[in-house]
């Protein structure tokens, strides 16, 4: 599968943005897609992650409750709506899938997008 991250742009802290990722080819219902992020000089992070087949999400700590990842399965796509920005929220952000179940860790997505950057400013 081939994953194209968008949506990502430059916002003030306290806004919101939405990043889309668009998956070409089959997503089974045990596999799992996730975002990602990568803030410079930094190692890549854990962001939030859903099971393609029941909807179950999984969220970082730093951001729960203040972004959402949904999926849309008839048109193969992924959201990440992040609300409330902070600065320390810009990163590199990617999109992800997992074939195994794995849900948090970077080792177990195997699939990944281009990444698309999201810079937030104080």
């Amino acid at each position: 599968v081939q994953l194209q991250a968008s949506g990502g742009g430059l916002v003030q802290a306290g806004g919101s943005l939405r990043l889309s990722c668009a998956a070409s080819g089959r997503i089974y219902s045990s596999h799992v897609m996730g975002w990602f992020r990568q803030a410079p000089g930094k190692e890549r992070d854990f962001v939030a992650s859903i099971r393609w087949g029941v909807g179950l999400t999984y969220y970082a700590d730093s951001v729960k409750g203040r972004f959402t990842i949904s999926r849309e399965q008839g048109r193969n796509m992924v959201y990440l709506r992040m609300d409330s920005l902070k600065p320390e929220d810009t990163a590199v952000y990617y999109c992800a899938r997992a074939r195994n179940g794995g849900l948090r860790s970077v080792a177990d997505f195997v699939d990944w997008g281009q990444g698309t950057l999201v810079t937030v400013s104080s």
